[in-house]
């Protein structure tokens, strides 16, 4: 079985989060789990001006996905921040390019998943998620989210991400808010919980 982490950072929030999210997958044996991202649309005058290019040199080394390659792997979990209450737009033109796979159904029946991150508590982190289902499930693939079963999204001890949609994480208006330890762990289960259902669905 082989699980793709695919996601889009701006400063780095989603990135971490990825690596969460690719621990609790490798949880599961005979699970090959692989990072990716998607590729950059910005110019890279407009990312020096909104202090990303430095924050992105952490992760540059993690390769550039092709649509096609989705087909390829049987649990398909994707990372993005949001962005008016939706997908950023280097995830959606990601998402734009997999049209020869929807068309000839090569993602049908695998499993699909979404994490994000915002900038506020009440930033559109579950108007993303849902979003982003509504695209996976047009892809034909089955959506898993992150159940209540993970306690960690009905405590009230502290403010923290995490939705039944899909795991996530706040940033701040500056991006200064790292993801905390409640969010990772949230993620961690996604990777595990996601993986499990796709080997039950790759045995048949």
């Amino acid at each position: 079985m082989k699980t793709l982490v695919l996601f889009y950072s701006t400063y780095g929030h989603i990135y971490k989060m990825a690596e969460a999210i690719a621990e609790g997958a490798r949880q599961v044996a005979g699970n090959e789990v692989v990072i990716k991202r998607v590729p950059e649309t910005l110019p890279p005058a407009l990312l020096d001006q909104i202090g990303a290019t430095q924050a992105q040199k952490a992760f540059e080394h993690i390769p550039v996905a092709t649509p096609t390659e989705l087909s390829d792997y049987d649990n398909l979990i994707f990372g993005t921040p949001t962005r008016y209450g939706n997908l950023c737009g280097q995830m959606q033109a990601y998402l734009d390019g997999t049209g020869s796979l929807w068309a000839s159904g090569a993602l049908v029946g695998k499993v699909g998943s979404a994490f994000v991150s915002t900038a506020a508590q009440h930033g559109g982190q579950e108007t993303t998620l849902r979003a982003f289902h509504t695209a996976l499930l047009h892809l034909g693939l089955v959506v898993v989210g992150l159940p209540y079963a993970w306690q960690g999204q009905m405590g009230l001890e502290e403010i923290t991400g995490g939705t039944p949609y899909g795991a996530s994480t706040i940033a701040g208006a500056k991006g200064e808010r790292q993801p905390s330890a409640n969010e990772l762990e949230g993620a961690r289960f996604q990777g595990k919980h996601t993986s499990e259902i796709a080997k039950k669905l790759a045995a048949y």
